[in-house]
């Protein structure tokens, strides 16, 4: 009988890092050992390998996660001390002849044509990452990329930290609470118990997004939303004297120069090219054509939005009005906002609800189980824990859940792998386990968590990659859940799941005031979903700028100071029809193309959402339909990496994708 493996996180810093070193050095002697056979095979070969890699993967999961979400000097000290020396493992066994020859021998075995698909895809992707990893180039080019390699993991490090060191040393005390006008009773509560924390008296503003966004939406102060706006843009960068010890500028620079050279080690015109390899999408032109397409038909749609808004606020709007002006006309149109109706999604009846859709759909249940665990099988006392079941009753894997913002933590939300699923040696199933990380606003001393309507489609968003991690059925650690899925079908599940913060049939079930208990209004549902394509012009060109902003930087790279600067002006030039502030260095924060995988690949977000809305358009008529549930279960949710994307969506929906469905969902 399978069960779940739960991490301990009762780490010891002082002593990961030699921990790891001998983890490393027992692996390399044990791979040496299974490259000397005569006839690998899957058995006696791979097998053994995705046990190691597994082993590996469970050691430093945990430190990862915690340098996230309770970042201390000790962890970031231990993090960082691992880096070079899981940068050199990898690099080392990326360009390993002998470890190249006994993948290349199976491949060409009469065994290969035996082997499942999933298996097959196995060899055939090592295959071609052994090639990425510069296993043809001569000695003194392996040496560069393996410098080069560890560079670049150390830079992304650094990266994230001047982020979080940024956010940390900011704070805005106010002692007149007039000042603090039209922004939610609750965040005034929270920055008073905030103040309170620290000793202080008033109230204390933050840069962990809640904050910034309540005060950017509702202040009627727009001097104070300005003046945070411009502490946010400014994050990281030299832009603002608190935050110049911590500039990002100069990471960026060294990062792109460090992966053109790296591309072009191994052939390719420019980082661009290298990316795409991985991914559906063919070249970075049509990438560039996908979005040049998409501008054309959003931008003019994007003026109207701009031109109504400022006809609404009558004047001419900087970038730290448009949130608040367009809460107000968002009221005025269709009579609801975002604070409205915060009270009708307490944040624990609004998961009951995710689990009651999720189990409609795919016949999965959870069960909190926090209370059995022991203090170090946790980090922190709002984190929950799930067990996840099947309709037979059978344990499937498990999920850990740490919802609030809070000090020394992250910003932004994410789905990680802790644990994957694949078949051991002794065939028992390895049950995946899931982080599910956000940053809501916490509870106030006297009223519970409450999420607004763009939290609940995060809270979907989210939870939809932890579908595809968990419900997998591929037994292979390689290909099994996200593993090996192409980047720019990742989000294809995630953006899935958002469709149903929509529908009106799960609004009901989503919402129950926190103080009556009763759902949301019909007239309230109709209003916010008749409101949601409300400025959806801005919404998707905003989109396309940063995709844009992205591929054009990697595939155009020119190894000037200016560089990314002078790139995004160009763009923005091209793509916005609202231009920010000179001093706006919103680059210097944006960790998903420069530390969080999306470098050459931010367009994923969009070329997935394709996908996503087109697959939702099934579902119409009937949301909780368990046939197609099921359906989907089994291919986009349980075929993980083993398939092509392509393949895997006609598999669902016995056709290729509609390019029209994602401006429809849009109403565009």
């Amino acid at each position: 009988m399978s069960k779940l493996q739960i991490p301990n996180f009762d780490l010891q810093p002082d002593h990961i890092v030699e921990q790891l070193r001998s983890l490393l050095k027992s692996n390399q002697a044990e791979i040496t050992m299974l490259c000397e056979q005569e006839q690998p095979s899957w058995q006696n070969f791979i097998a053994p390998i995705e046990m190691l890699d597994n082993t590996l993967s469970q050691f430093f999961s945990p430190l990862s996660h915690l340098n996230s979400v309770c970042n201390t000097d000790a962890l970031r000290e231990a993090y960082n001390g691992c880096l070079p020396l899981l940068s050199e493992y990898s690099t080392d066994l990326g360009q390993s002849k002998p470890l190249l020859a006994s993948y290349q021998k199976i491949k060409d075995s009469p065994e290969f044509s035996h082997l499942s698909i999933a298996q097959q895809k196995v060899i055939d992707n090592a295959l071609r990452d052994f090639t990425l990893s510069g296993i043809d180039l001569p000695a003194e080019k392996q040496f560069r990329y393996k410098t080069i390699s560890a560079r670049i993991s150390e830079l992304i490090t650094n990266f994230e930290e001047n982020i979080l060191d940024s956010d940390n040393a900011w704070q805005k005390q106010i002692t007149d609470v007039t000042k603090l006008q039209g922004i939610p009773a609750h965040r005034i509560q929270l920055a008073q118990e905030a103040a309170q924390a620290k000793s202080n008296d008033g109230y204390l503003l933050t840069l962990d997004f809640p904050c910034y966004y309540d005060v950017v939406t509702f202040a009627n102060s727009a001097a104070l939303r300005e003046e945070l706006y411009q502490a946010y843009t400014t994050r990281a960068s030299d832009q603002s004297a608190l935050f110049a010890q911590y500039d990002n500028q100069p990471i960026i620079n060294e990062l792109l120069a460090l992966r053109e050279e790296k591309s072009k080690l191994l052939g390719y015109a420019n980082y661009a090219e290298l990316s795409l390899v991985c991914k559906m999408a063919d070249t970075p032109a049509q990438v560039d054509n996908f979005l040049n397409t998409l501008i054309k038909k959003v931008k003019e749609p994007a003026k109207q939005d701009l031109e109504q808004l400022e006809s609404f606020a009558g004047c001419e709007l900087q970038p730290w009005d448009t949130s608040y002006y367009s809460e107000k006309l968002r009221q005025e149109r269709y009579a609801i906002s975002q604070e409205e109706i915060k009270p009708y999604f307490p944040v624990n009846h609004v998961l009951e609800a995710l689990f009651t859709i999720s189990n409609k759909l795919f016949s999965i249940h959870l069960k909190d189980i926090t209370d059995t665990l022991r203090p170090a099988q946790t980090w922190h006392k709002d984190v929950r824990f799930y067990e996840i079941y099947d309709a037979n009753d059978t344990l499937i894997g498990g999920i850990y859940m740490d919802f609030f913002a809070r000090e020394n933590k992250r910003g932004g939300a994410w789905m990680n792998d802790v644990i994957g699923r694949f078949k051991q040696a002794n065939g028992e199933i390895q049950l995946p386990i899931a982080f599910l990380t956000y940053n809501f606003a916490p509870a106030t001393a006297d009223k519970s968590a409450l999420l607004t309507h763009d939290d609940v489609v995060t809270l979907f968003h989210e939870f939809g990659h932890c579908l595809q991690h968990l419900l997998t059925q591929i037994d292979y650690l390689d290909v099994s859940g996200i593993n090996g899925v192409a980047w720019d079908a990742v989000e294809f599940p995630s953006q899935f799941m958002e469709a149903w913060c929509w529908q009106p049939e799960s609004l009901r079930l989503l919402s129950s005031h926190v103080d009556t208990g009763e759902s949301l209004p019909t007239s309230m549902v109709e209003k916010l979903v008749a409101a949601k394509n409300f400025q959806a012009g801005l919404f998707l060109l905003r989109q396309l700028e940063f995709a844009l902003f992205d591929i054009t930087l990697y595939s155009q790279y020119k190894p000037q100071k200016d560089y990314v600067q002078q790139t995004l002006n160009t763009i923005r030039q091209h793509v916005a029809v609202i231009q920010p502030p000179q001093y706006n260095r919103f680059q210097n924060s944006f960790s998903h193309i420069f530390a969080g995988g999306y470098g050459a690949g931010y367009y994923s977000y969009l070329w997935a959402e394709l996908l996503a809305r087109d697959a939702f358009s099934a579902f119409k008529g009937d949301i909780f339909n368990a046939e197609l549930g099921q359906r989907f279960k089994e291919t986009v949710l349980g075929l993980g990496g083993s398939l092509a994307p392509e393949v895997v969506f006609e598999k669902f929906m016995d056709r290729a994708p509609d390019s029209e469905s994602l401006l429809g969902y849009y109403g565009l």
